[in-house]
């Protein structure tokens, strides 16, 4: 169990979790190199040592490490440290389009476009690399709180090659295809049949099939048709029901050949929504049927209303032999004529929908977290490091801070006092939200401050990210809520109040993720960990734990470690002086140094790793510019340890 002040690769300090999927938990982090928040996917412990998962995981990062896409989470960074193996990503501020569309209801139609069209342009460019998505659902598109669309979550995505066969399902078995659904041939038409499901729920507000368990749902994906979504959206255009049938097709040959068409189809949606342009192909048993959900009174005027929606090519083109308008629209003509009129179109479309999509974000956010509230106070930060920590929490209350807001960890220290606060996240006199959290490190232990707390999470993240996961924020898996932190606070609280007791078990030797996992299972939390040189435990190892191995305590009490960074590395020190009667020039190549030298003079050099030094000093002539190599020394040297 990772805690917030960890770090990870002496580099990203964890701030708070905010998912969890089936193989890997998501957390919030800052990069201290370059000063930013990331998210950071960890894969549970209970698969770390499973060749099988690693593989997946490490596959994961190798395909969407290469996709750079604004429509896409970008992976910053891969690892493994103490047993554990992470990704580094773009961190995104925002909610999933699932929560966007439970929130909402139904979307209007060129809202939807406009999502399914930047969704679609982030699919098109891992389609050109070879990588199919194979998990395509809303819970892997984060809205960002500026309204940019992001796919996330490639854990099962692999390059696609002519032996690529029988991929294993699983993706979300209410977007998944027909042939997912059989474990069959798997391409790019099967991102556009999600999708396709996807642009469904948007425009309807459910999902066409849903049943008690995922083998019923698949068997509908194979065997039943859907409901028409006209059926529960009357106002949607007949462009725009195409699009999504033709791209929810059973046979992948009858879908979609490539997302550019797709793509090129909903732009088209855009400029005429009503105009009805989209090509259905009919299969070899007789024409596309779409089921309309109807009373059985109304069920044929009904279906035949539902088939005359359907006019196919074929049929129009024998109505309207005369109309070669439609019949070349994708002519290249067509295009030159037109492009320049429908980017306009989508421009302003996308923008409109945009600023649809932040306002109801915003407004979501705020009254789900009070993360983003539109009245939200900003004051002058003050400086509280020094102050006993109980002074400093009613100064800052006193500032406008609610206690709850206040983000606490304990480090030991030998600068400061038990009790003393070390550090704060935001600095005197910068400007800080009251709807922000502040965190706060206090020298000690928890025990040694009284009335300290450990808040919950304060923000709801989408990311990077994200992940396996049925929902994610930031791309990251799936969105963390401070509702659901703050019922974790809770049931530890109750917990601990039942008088339950737990015997501490011995962690000393372990690598910290070991050693997290086994204080877990014992009930005992790691809020803290710090770290020291050891020239007898190896690094990533626990030297030491706060609290004595076989101790009883109370469940849910919490500990600090202090992990292993190694033997600290030796140094040396060198003093060099200039052996001659002139001016000399000196060259130490293990240390690529070189430099001059006066008469009588010496140099000092300290901080060096290596034990000694290979020198080579050169007389220089009375001009104090021609070097003598016939009187130059070579010497090895053997520092003093420092």
């Amino acid at each position: 169990m990772i805690t917030q002040g960890v770090f990870i690769a002496d580099r990203y300090e964890v701030i708070d979790k905010v998912g969890s999927g089936g193989m890997s938990d998501v957390y919030r982090a800052k990069d201290h190199i370059l000063g930013r928040e990331v998210a950071i996917k960890i894969l549970k412990q209970e698969f770390s040592e499973d060749a099988t998962f690693v593989a997946k995981f490490r596959t994961e990062a190798q395909s969407a490490a290469g996709l750079e896409h604004p429509n896409i989470v970008n992976i910053y960074d891969v690892g493994t440290e103490n047993g554990m193996y992470f990704i580094v990503m773009e961190y995104v501020e925002g909610i999933t389009l699932k929560t966007y569309i439970e929130k909402k209801g139904q979307l209007n139609f060129k809202e939807a476009i406009s999502i399914a069209i930047q969704v679609g342009r982030g699919i098109e460019a891992a389609h050109q690399k070879g990588i199919i998505h194979r998990d395509i659902k809303p819970q892997n598109i984060i809205i960002s709180t500026e309204g940019k669309v992001k796919v996330t979550d490639f854990g099962i995505a692999r390059a696609a090659s002519s032996n690529t066969i029988h991929a294993d399902v699983m993706g979300s078995v209410h977007y998944s295809s027909p042939e997912q659904a059989r474990n069959g041939f798997v391409d790019g038409k099967s991102d556009i049949y999600s999708l396709g499901i996807v642009m469904y729920e948007m425009v309807t507000g459910r999902v066409p099939f849903d049943g008690d368990n995922t083998v019923a749902i698949a068997i509908q994906h194979l065997q039943e048709e859907m409901v028409s979504p006209s059926a529960y959206a009357p106002d949607l255009p007949i462009s725009l029901e195409k699009i999504i049938l033709k791209s929810t097709m059973k046979s992948p040959d009858r879908r979609y050949g490539t997302i550019s068409d797709l793509l090129m189809d909903l732009k088209k949606a855009l400029v005429s929504p009503d105009e009805d342009f989209v090509t259905i192909t009919e299969s070899d048993l007789g024409k596309t049927q779409v089921i309309t959900k109807i009373t059985p009174e109304q069920e044929e005027s009904l279906t035949k209303k539902a088939a005359q929606a359907l006019t196919f090519v074929d049929e129009y083109e024998e109505d309207e032999p005369e109309n070669d308008d439609y019949d070349d629209y994708d002519d290249d003509d067509y295009e030159d004529e037109d492009d320049s009129r429908m980017d306009r179109i989508i421009t302003i479309a996308g923008i409109a929908a945009g600023i649809a999509i932040v306002v109801i974000v915003v407004a979501i956010l705020g009254n789900m977290v009070g993360l983003f509230d539109f009245g939200a106070k900003k004051v002058t930060m003050i400086n509280v490091v020094g102050s006993e920590y109980e002074t400093a929490v009613e100064e800052l209350t006193e500032l406008g801070l609610d206690e709850n807001d206040i983000l606490v960890s304990y480090e030991d220290s030998d600068d400061y006092e038990d009790g003393i606060v070390m550090t704060q996240s935001t600095k005197e006199g910068d400007e800080f939200s009251l709807s922000d959290t502040l965190r706060l490190t206090v020298a000690g232990d928890e025990e040694s401050s009284s009335g300290s707390s450990s808040s919950s999470s304060s923000s709801e993240s989408s990311s990077s990210s994200s992940s396996d996961s049925s929902s994610s924020s930031t791309n990251q898996e799936s969105t963390g809520t401070t509702e659901t932190t703050t019922e974790e606070t809770t049931t530890t609280e109750e917990t601990a109040t039942d008088g339950e007791t737990v015997t501490v078990p011995t962690v000393v030797g372990l690598t910290q993720a070991e050693a997290t996992t086994v204080l877990d299972k014992a009930k005992i939390i790691v809020t803290s960990t710090t770290q020291e040189y050891s020239d007898t435990v190896a690094a990533g190892q626990v030297i030491s734990q706060s609290i004595s191995a076989g101790e009883v305590v109370a469940a849910n009490s919490t500990i600090s470690l202090v992990i292993s960074k190694g033997a600290k590395e030796k140094t040396y020190s060198y003093t060099i002086s200039n052996p001659f009667d002139s001016v000399c020039a000196y060259s130490i190549a293990e240390l690529n140094k070189s430099g001059s030298m006066e008469k009588n003079q010496a140099i000092n050099i300290s901080g060096v790793t290596k034990e000694s030094l290979t020198i080579t000093l050169t007389p220089i002539a009375e001009d104090n510019v021609t070097p003598l190599p016939e009187g130059a020394v070579t010497q090895t040297v053997n520092g003093t340890a420092e």
